[in-house]
């Protein structure tokens, strides 16, 4: 009995443990269940909801960019896409894009572009087949919809450039993100999203991107859109206005046919530029669709390089163009006056070294403002060595040579002007007299881009103000400094490059301006790609037809009109052109000309409709 007694003690000791455990688990379970359903209620809702719900980000109409006068050269097109769903095809894959492919042409990269994105991405999810569909080949695909399932037409925006091949180097184009140009935008991470690449695109991307929209919709665990339940637009990218004239810009391009080379026209006093035309170009738009592997191969492989744009990453030797310069330097350094003689017979001598004229029969004497007329090279080799290499350099660098100038298109090169202390520091020898009296001809070391040279002569022409060369447009702009230089000694060499072009002995005379235009005043320059043998010299001088393309000589023009009141500046080079009097002259005299007949066209509508 009294065992038993103690057998139930202890069941029921046994049964209230366990009693009490599962009331400590209970309790737990209570608490817990508290803390989530009521502590952390709001946070678990949040997280319900967004399960049901999903933001989408929508990528907002690209900035317009327009010229001067309102003429659009970058604008959005209406873009149809062709898309497949994987689950609402009726067959394979390929079956589908087989079918597809009977009505528009599909690569096999293009099978194997659908079909890693098709694993990529849930079956429901649309897969971009094709972009910029014609409006044919769209209705085409709508009409034949029943036995094409899985296949749908998407709308969508796609930029296109309506001069493409003409704007390419400044406005230029837009391409797809890589991943290292995330930044964190999330717009930069949609599929399919674009960004500048080049020109204006790349330089203004942030404002011309605007700001991305967004959709709210309900989805279901899979994710699958039930319904929308908010939508918003964002903010379209800014407009963009140009100083860039598309009639002067077209006209220019035309002028160099076939030709490789650049030009570039601007305002004197402001620094607007007109044209900036880099030759051969390309038609932006087939970065837009989409360059096949052999187009891209045909650009980057031209000899004429159509995808550099040279008129602000060029560098070249200014030849004869640097003649002012150096002109400059030794009137502010006292070394000559205008009407110094210098005696030219062909050639001079320098120790052992033998410097040679372009005319080889020589000049005979002449002053300042006759040798620049007739671009004598030993009068400037002579002066060259009289004023040294380190005040040309000074008197370069005042006018902006050396530097970036700053303007607003990205791939601008700075060009070389040497002193001394660079050679120096870069080739540890001394600088050479002989490479003064090259520099004094624009050969040698120095290097200039033609953006910089139609600076120089825009500061020339304007009487040394310190002008910015820029290519949007702008409500104001502040008045330059000037250059600390004599406005005696800029007339000298106003003088000089008068008689280039208005004097028979002048080297441009055949490209002059008519009066009625109020003319304009310039300077050729030539410049050898190649040494010549002195072997060569005195057997025969090859012809530049004679000699292989890349061969022959760079011809270049610089210039400004009208001449009493001057309102643009001109740099023309054309890479192995030959002579800058009878290749780069013609081609500065058309635009020229073309220039000013629409600016006199400009101001007699302003005053007509004053009138009115």
């Amino acid at each position: 009995m009294n065992r038993d007694g103690d057998k139930g003690k202890m069941f029921m000791k046994r049964a209230a443990i366990l009693a009490g455990v599962q009331f400590f688990l209970l309790l737990i379970l209570v608490s817990r269940m508290y803390y989530l359903q009521v502590i952390q209620a709001d946070k678990y809702i949040m997280m319900a909801e967004s399960n049901r719900i999903s933001m989408r980000i929508l990528p907002p109409p690209r900035g317009i960019i327009l010229d001067r006068f309102g003429e659009p050269l970058a604008v959005n097109n209406q873009n149809f896409r062709v898309q497949i769903i994987s689950e609402q095809t009726s067959g394979s894959l390929v079956d589908a894009l087989d079918s597809l492919g009977k009505i528009i042409p599909l690569s096999p990269s293009d099978y194997e572009y659908v079909q890693k994105e098709v694993k990529r991405k849930r079956a429901f999810v649309p897969v971009t087949v094709a972009e910029n569909l014609t409006w044919e080949k769209m209705a085409s695909i709508q009409l034949n919809a029943p036995e094409l399932p899985g296949i749908n037409i998407d709308e969508g925006l796609t930029r296109y450039y309506p001069y493409g091949y003409e704007t390419a180097h400044v406005v230029g184009y837009v391409g797809p993100v890589n991943e290292k140009e995330i930044t964190g935008d999330p717009l930069l991470e949609l599929p399919g999203f674009r960004k500048g690449k080049t020109g204006i695109e790349a330089q203004y991307d942030l404002p011309l991107r605007g700001s991305g929209g967004f959709r709210k919709i309900e989805v279901n665990v899979l994710g699958r859109e039930i319904r929308e339940l908010e939508k918003n637009k964002g903010i379209p990218g800014a407009q963009i206005d140009l100083t860039l004239d598309i009639r002067l810009q077209k006209y220019a391009l035309e002028q160099f046919k076939k030709n490789s080379g650049a030009l570039i026209l601007m305002d004197v006093d402001n620094g607007d530029i007109l044209a900036l035309v880099s030759a051969p170009s390309f038609d932006a738009n087939i970065f837009n669709t989409g360059i096949s592997n052999d187009e891209w191969q045909k650009l980057a492989s031209d000899i004429r390089k159509p995808l550099v744009n040279k008129a602000i990453s060029g560098e070249y030797s200014p030849g004869s163009t640097f003649k002012m310069i150096v002109a400059l330097a030794a009137l502010e350094s006292g070394v000559i006056s205008s009407s110094t003689e210098i005696y030219c017979g062909g050639h001079m001598e320098l120790g052992s070294h033998r410097f040679h004229c372009w005319k080889p029969e020589g000049h005979g004497y002449l002053n300042l403002i006759e040798a620049l007329a007739v671009s004598c090279d030993i009068y400037f080799y002579e002066v060259a060595r009289k004023v040294g290499i380190d005040k040309i350099a000074d008197m370069a660098k005042r006018f902006g040579l050396g530097v970036k100038q700053e303007i607003d298109i990205p791939g601008e090169k700075s060009g070389l002007v040497p002193t001394q202390e660079w050679k120096k520091r870069v080739f540890h020898e001394p600088w050479q007299q002989g490479e003064t009296m090259l520099t004094g001809i624009g050969q040698s070391y120095i290097t200039t881009t033609p953006l910089q040279m139609a600076m120089v002569i825009a500061k020339i022409a304007n009487g040394g103000k310190n002008i910015k060369p820029h290519l949007i447009k702008k409500a104001y702009v502040d008045e330059p400094k000037n250059i600390k230089i004599s406005k005696h000694f800029l007339n000298i060499v106003k003088q000089g490059m008068n008689d280039v072009m208005n004097d028979p002995q002048g080297t441009a005379f055949y490209s002059r301006i008519p009066n009625q235009l109020g003319g304009m005043s310039g300077k050729t320059g030539t410049t050898q790609v190649r040494r010549i043998s002195m072997k060569e010299r005195e057997s025969r001088l090859l012809t530049q037809e004679e000699l292989a393309w890349e061969e022959r000589n760079h011809a270049l023009f610089v210039g400004y009109a009208p001449i009493n009141n001057p309102k643009y500046a001109i740099a023309v080079i054309v890479e192995h052109g030959g002579g800058g009097a009878s290749v780069a002259a013609p081609i500065a005299k058309n635009v020229m000309e073309k220039a000013l007949i629409l600016y006199q066209e400009e101001v007699k509508n302003k005053q007509n409709k004053i009138k009115e």
